[in-house]
């Protein structure tokens, strides 16, 4: 009972932290995140998440610079005021390359089933996203438990090919989002709706 208490206190005390303060994490204790990432479920156990780690500063700096060029791009084009934009591309730069550890989460295609027509590859490839945004909640809720600060960031969704080119990944990893990590220097408080707008009983 003990360990159940433990775990439903974990998934619901933690919070998406985006400030972290200087001090570096382990090693160590990002190979344990990453080793509770691929324990989460994933389809016909094909684990089609890659993973890469981003903590030198200068990779860090170049993925979040590229990414910004990307915004400012897309957002130009949507006719946003330049003082938007520009504090839009600020603040994604800041919470880029001021966490100490970025992981980017990424899945493959390659082990998956292949259909001859769209609809069930297409479903096949939903799978796959599934199994890797899994992972990720695994890491999410390891990095609570250890004491660190994480958040889920869905940026690379928007601009794959620039994370790609960025971080030099082979051509089959797609990146889904990244997580922002390190010891953390905030707090947070959310709630949750009530259960009962969200469950349908049958």
């Amino acid at each position: 009972m003990r360990d159940a208490e433990a775990v439903l206190e974990a998934i619901v005390s933690r919070r998406s932290l985006r400030r972290y303060t200087a001090d570096p994490v382990p090693n160590e204790l990002l190979e344990t995140l990453l080793t509770a990432a691929t324990w989460s479920p994933s389809a016909h156990n094909r684990q089609p998440w890659r993973f890469v780690v981003v903590r030198e500063a200068v990779n860090k700096a170049a993925l979040a610079g590229a990414m910004g060029r990307k915004l400012r791009e897309d957002l130009t084009r949507d006719g946003v005021d330049e003082a938007v934009i520009a504090a839009d591309v600020a603040r994604s730069y800041e919470r880029l390359t001021h966490a100490p550890v970025l992981v980017l989460f990424c899945l493959t295609m390659q082990d998956m089933d292949v259909y001859a027509d769209a609809a069930r590859q297409h479903n096949e490839y939903l799978m796959a996203v599934q199994s890797v945004a899994m992972a990720g909640q695994n890491l999410l809720l390891a990095a609570h438990a250890h004491g660190l600060g994480a958040c889920w960031v869905c940026a690379p969704l928007f601009c794959p090919q620039v994370v790609r080119d960025a971080l030099a990944l082979p051509q089959d990893w797609q990146a889904q989002g990244l997580i922002t990590l390190g010891y953390p220097a905030q707090t947070r408080e959310k709630t949750r709706e009530p259960l009962e707008t969200r469950v349908l009983w049958r």
